[in-house]
């Protein structure tokens, strides 16, 4: 028969070391395993919002504009090769609430070049003082070769102008207006007269 072996105190010690240490490493990787879990529940849950939530306020408040051409030009260029053909674009932008502004932006192609002045318009907007839905008392601006005159209307007289003059107080939000162009017939310039005389207003009198 085979002697049967009495574990002794040293042999009792050491197993019981290797069960605590065993247990311990179990503990220490379950709570490694935890903060995984913890951490890509963190990262799962960020993913769902975005970074930036003012982004899609903006998107929507630039959806509400109203965007008109002005006019659509070609231009050339001189280069090293010869000329460079393309294509230049003026926009008014607007929220019908009193803002307003003008861009320019060239392109290969229409498309191209409208966006830009878009987004150069943008950039570049005003605010306008308005009464109503006129304006609050009459003006004469002179932009280089441009003059615009502006009066206020009764309700219901609608926007009398013509040319750019009446894109832009159509983008700004005017319903009531009586506008006349007294120098140059350039679009352009009529434009630019036109939001530098309507942000010249005031409500107040001096």
């Amino acid at each position: 028969m085979s002697e049967q072996v009495k574990p002794t105190t040293e042999t009792i010690t050491q197993a019981a070391k290797e069960v605590n240490a065993s247990q311990a490493t179990g503990a220490v990787t379950n709570k490694y395993e935890r903060n995984n879990l913890n951490r890509n529940k963190m990262r799962s849950g960020n993913n769902n919002r975005s970074r930036r939530p003012d982004r899609k306020d903006k998107k929507e408040d630039g959806d509400q504009l109203e965007t008109k051409i002005v006019t659509v030009r070609r231009v050339t260029k001189m280069h090293q090769g010869g000329r460079r053909m393309k294509i230049s674009v003026v926009v008014v932008v607007g929220d019908k609430k009193g803002k307003v502004g003008i861009g320019v932006g060239k392109g290969d192609d229409v498309r191209s070049a409208q966006d830009k002045a878009t987004n150069h318009a943008k950039k570049s907007m005003v605010f306008v003082k308005l009464k109503g839905d006129t304006i609050p008392h009459e003006i004469i601006f002179k932009f280089k070769s441009s003059r615009i005159f502006l009066k206020p209307a009764a309700p219901g007289t609608g926007i009398i102008a013509g040319s750019s003059v009446r894109q832009v107080a159509e983008v700004v939000g005017i319903k009531d207006v009586l506008g006349k162009i007294l120098g140059s017939d350039n679009k352009i310039t009529n434009a630019y007269a036109t939001i530098y005389a309507l942000a010249a207003l005031r409500t107040t009198r001096l």
